[in-house]
């Protein structure tokens, strides 16, 4: 890969990483409840469940989910049950006050369970994997070895996705102070969990022809 065509590609993953869809909400999500200390671990899972889309469309498998519709269908089924079953949830999260948790103290997630919820998220989006699929062949030289190259477009995704999403979790984390009134913080429980349920709605609409 040329200098030149890693600052295009470098110049789309901004684009793609900023682009709101289901893991700015679970970023935005895990940032208001639990500040952003905590809550940017979901990131992680996010960037994990970026980089297995990349494996693989490096491997082949992107290629089977655009044109098998058997295994498209089951993974993009599977995405659009995770996404409601987590909107539903945060729908209906109590109105408790909500405020970061100190170092030491029980959360409601634990560190390993947000990051999980990240990769499913990510993973199980065969959206992203199409996607990919369309666009990073655009960057590739067949000529050259192309585990090098995968790797860079990981890497650099990786990148974006680490300050994108931290962007995400760290305004929702600012809005904490804010949120006292049980009324509010309700309010921003169903808000975000129907963003949830809606990006599920959009992952269920989706078709290979798109």
């Amino acid at each position: 890969m040329t200098l030149s065509t890693w600052l295009a590609f470098f110049a789309a993953a901004w684009a793609i990483s900023f682009s709101p869809g289901a893991g700015a909400i679970s970023a935005m999500a895990s940032g208001l409840r639990h500040g952003f200390a905590r809550g940017y671990w979901n990131t992680l899972g996010l960037i994990l469940g970026i980089m297995f889309q990349i494996v693989v469309v490096g491997i082949g498998l992107g290629a089977l989910l655009a044109t098998s519709e058997l295994a498209f269908s089951i993974v993009k089924w599977l995405g659009v049950a995770y996404l409601i079953y987590l909107g539903v949830r945060q729908f209906r999260t109590d109105a408790a006050p909500v405020a970061a948790a100190p170092d030491g103290a029980p959360a409601d997630d634990s560190i390993g369970g947000l990051v999980w919820r990240g990769f499913l998220i990510n993973a199980s989006n065969p959206k992203g994997t199409v996607f990919l699929l369309a666009v990073v062949p655009q960057f590739i030289d067949p000529a050259r070895a192309l585990a090098p190259q995968y790797a860079l477009i990981a890497a650099t995704l990786a990148f974006t996705d680490t300050v994108a999403m931290a962007v995400y979790t760290v305004l929702a984390a600012r809005v904490l102070r804010l949120l006292r009134n049980p009324r509010h913080i309700r309010w921003m429980n169903r808000a975000f969990g129907s963003l949830f349920v809606v990006a599920g709605v959009f992952l269920a609409t989706f078709r290979r022809s798109q």
